[in-house]
């Protein structure tokens, strides 16, 4: 596994050109490097929209493996309010030991 890619503060529209690349580009680097299910932290996430979240969710239909491994409450909030919660299922599973 490789290092972890920490979400910016701000995930949101107005960010996420930026962030999109550097996401892609961290993705790709590490599926170079052999690394098969990457970990991305949402720890310091304090602004977020669907934008944000759409990105993540883009991730998946590039049969990318990822696994949150941290998360802000406004990252948690904003995943149970547009419906992402099988990213806060598998965050629950880790924190609880499974």
């Amino acid at each position: 596994m490789g290092k972890k890619f920490d979400l910016p503060s701000e995930w949101n529209i107005y960010t996420a050109l930026e962030s999109r690349d550097a996401l892609l580009a961290w993705a790709a680097e590490q599926g170079a490097k052999g690394h098969d299910r990457l970990e991305i932290s949402a720890a310091q996430v304090a602004e977020i929209d669907g934008a944000g979240l759409q990105l993540l969710a883009a991730l998946g239909n590039q049969e990318i493996s990822w696994r949150l491994v941290d998360a802000s409450e406004v990252f948690i909030d904003a995943c149970k309010t547009l419906g992402f919660k099988q990213w806060l299922e598998s965050l629950d599973s880790q924190q609880a030991g499974v």
